[in-house]
C-alpha cells in the first residue's frame, strides 16, 4: 500500500503539480532526488532514496525513471505541465490502441483524440494494456487507430520510456470506429 500511495503522490508531483510542494522540474522534467525528499518533508509526505528507488523499479507501468547518477527522477510521460522529454519521432506500427470509457466515445467521433490538459494522447501498442488503461475510467472501449496512416500526414508519433506511444492529436478519421473492441 505504501508503493501505490508513494506512486499516486509521485505522479501527481512530478507530471501535474510540482509548486504544490515547492519542487521545481528543469526543462525535460527532472527533478532532484534530495530536492524532492526535502520538499515532500515539509508537506507532510516522508520519502527515502530506497523508497523511490524501489518504486521507479517494481512499478508495473515503469512511470517514472531515476537518471544515471540516480541524483534525479521523472515521470516517464503524462504531464499536464510543459517539459520536453526529448523524445524523437518514431514510426507507430500500422494500428495502436486507445483505451477509454465508452461515455467517451461520442465527444471522440466528433472532436478526435485530444490531449486536454496532457501535452500528449496517449496509445498502446496491445489491446490488452488498452483496456487496462480505459479499465480506470468506467465501461471501456478500445477504440483502434491507424497510426502508420495517421503519421504518414506528417501527424509525429513518439514512445515514451516505458512504451507508451504518444501524439499530439488523433483525428477521428483515423479511429475505427466499427472495428472497435468492447
Amino acid at each position: 500500500m505504501e508503493l501505490e500511495k508513494t506512486s499516486k503522490f509521485l505522479s501527481y508531483v512530478l507530471r501535474h503539480r510540482p509548486d504544490s510542494i515547492g519542487l521545481t522540474l528543469d526543462e525535460n522534467g527532472w527533478a532532484d532526488v534530495d530536492a524532492l525528499i526535502a520538499c515532500a518533508a515539509q508537506n507532510g509526505t516522508v520519502l527515502t532514496h530506497a523508497l523511490i528507488r524501489e518504486l521507479v523499479i517494481s512499478n508495473d507501468k515503469q512511470r517514472f525513471a531515476l537518471d544515471e547518477t540516480p541524483g534525479r527522477i521523472r515521470a516517464n510521460q503524462g504531464h499536464s505541465v510543459a517539459v520536453d522529454l526529448g523524445l524523437q519521432p518514431i514510426t507507430p506500427p500500422d494500428t495502436l490502441y486507445h483505451g477509454t470509457a465508452t461515455r467517451f466515445v461520442e465527444s471522440i467521433r466528433v472532436e478526435g483524440l485530444l490531449p486536454r490538459s496532457r501535452q500528449h494522447v496517449h496509445l498502446s501498442a496491445t489491446v490488452d494494456t488498452a483496456r487496462n488503461v480505459g479499465a480506470r475510467h468506467g465501461v471501456v472501449i478500445i477504440l483502434p487507430v491507424r497510426a502508420a496512416a495517421l503519421a504518414e500526414t506528417g501527424i509525429h508519433f513518439y514512445r515514451s520510456e516505458n512504451g507508451v506511444w504518444l501524439a499530439d492529436h488523433i483525428p477521428a478519421a483515423f479511429i475505427d470506429f466499427a472495428d472497435a473492441i468492447a
